[in-house]
């Protein structure tokens, strides 16, 4: 992802501020509006605003991470219910217990008959005030909570993220090894078998073993490996499975000649090409395997099917040790939403139809 990532401390840290630079701002304009600034009567609100302010921090640093995160709701309300009291009493002393002096001696001009108290502003009804503090701590009290709160959960849909992403590595890491070690044992028979029978297939079979040995030891441990060693590495594969099946299984691979110069994530067909093997072969009746590859605007396709016998284990009910939601968990891993799989199960065919871009 391009740019900076803000995680979650930083976005509420900047919703904070927004905030509380909104409502600072708000005697400074209110005063300019009229024409003439009293910076006297905005320092008077703003000290108001720092009372708000400072029930504001109690509230989201000490409150809610210590009480109402912690399930101590009966705790919580009574102590932010005590501090709203108490700021609002603050306000309503400030505001209506103190009345401006200077404003109760002016002289009345002449012919003002009215005492001199009469000629002072009017002051807010106590009820009004009262609303208005109470308001206002709800609102602030209300916000700051919340704000902790989304908070504290996008941080934990991050932790939670982190954990499926490092959990669908060691899948991914599983399925890169996903071989089956039964193959191995089933090919060196099979090239023991060999040797005395026909011993140029033998070496070459030996020779394609190490190529499959030197890629899943090597080569696979990479996180991006050339198309051109993948295909080398499918063609072994298939090379020393059809030694174990012989002429009873038809195998198809079609790969284009021209191979372009790009590179994939290393083990991306096998587990589905072994299993195609493994789930689609029947001695008794004719089976086949299907094997091709396309590259065309940017993408490669990959098709693979397999015959199907109902003497056969139901198709990919369960790889051995990984399965395939965790194929396609991997694949979102590597590629997002911007990989196609598609899964045809018809009664005589199993296809897979796998889609990424190169």
């Amino acid at each position: 992802m391009k740019g900076i990532a803000l995680n979650s401390r930083k976005i509420e840290f900047l919703s904070y501020f927004l905030i509380w630079a909104l409502v600072f701002s708000v005697p400074y304009f209110s005063e300019r509006s009229s024409g003439h600034i009293n910076w006297h009567e905005v320092a008077k609100n703003w000290s108001h605003v720092f009372g708000f302010l400072v029930l504001f921090l109690i509230n989201v640093y000490i409150l809610v991470p210590r009480l109402l995160l912690k399930k101590r709701y009966t705790n919580y309300f009574v102590l932010v219910t005590t501090l709203i009291a108490l700021e609002i009493a603050v306000n309503m002393i400030s505001e209506l217990g103190f009345p401006h002096q200077s404003n109760s001696f002016i002289e009345n001009t002449p012919g003002d008959l009215r005492p001199p108290s009469l000629n002072a502003p009017m002051q807010k009804p106590p009820i009004m005030a009262f609303a208005d503090n109470f308001i206002i701590c709800i609102l602030l009290v209300g916000a700051g909570t919340t704000i902790k709160l989304m908070s504290k959960l996008l941080s934990e849909e991050k932790l939670r993220k982190d954990a499926e992403k490092e959990q669908l590595k060691t899948n991914l890491a599983l399925l890169r090894h996903q071989v089956s070690p039964h193959f191995f044992m089933n090919t060196l028979n099979n090239i023991h078998s060999l040797i005395e029978m026909d011993t140029e297939k033998a070496q070459d079979a030996v020779e394609r073993l190490s190529t499959l040995m030197r890629y899943l030891l090597y080569d696979s441990a990479q996180n991006t490996i050339e198309l051109k060693k993948e295909i080398e590495f499918i063609r072994s594969f298939v090379s020393l499975m059809q030694l174990r099946h012989s002429d009873e299984v038809e195998v198809t691979v079609l790969i284009p000649d021209q191979i372009p110069d790009i590179k994939i994530p290393p083990m991306l067909f096998i587990s589905l090409l072994e299993n195609a093997f493994k789930h689609g072969v029947s001695y008794p009746m004719k089976s086949y395997i299907y094997f091709e590859l396309q590259i065309h605007d940017n993408k490669l396709d990959c098709i693979i099917k397999n015959s199907k016998h109902k003497t056969v284990v139901k198709q990919y009910d369960e790889y051995p040790g990984i399965g395939l939601e965790n194929i396609k968990k991997s694949l979102d891993l590597l590629y997002a939403q911007e990989y196609k799989l598609h899964i045809s199960d018809t009664e005589n065919e199993f296809e897979v139809n796998l889609t990424i871009p190169v």
